[in-house]
């Protein structure tokens, strides 16, 4: 059975609300999926841009809760 490996992204919107969008990694193989919506795509190439701009077109989320 692959290994799956995880990673995500995750932005708050203006409401103080978590929005998270996952990457899922099994090989070559990377899939997006949202927390909130429900959304999924693969992105094969550069995921985490495209987490982001799910983030912000979605959900306007745009505060990155790592930076202070």
């Amino acid at each position: 059975m692959p290994r799956i490996d995880t990673s995500k992204v995750s932005r708050w919107d203006l409401h103080g609300r978590e929005h998270v969008v996952r990457v899922e990694r099994t090989g070559v193989q990377r899939t997006l999926r949202c927390d909130t919506c429900g959304w999924r795509r693969g992105a094969p190439f550069l995921p985490w841009p495209k987490a982001r701009e799910h983030l912000v077109r979605a959900h306007q989320a745009t505060v990155d809760p790592s930076e202070p």
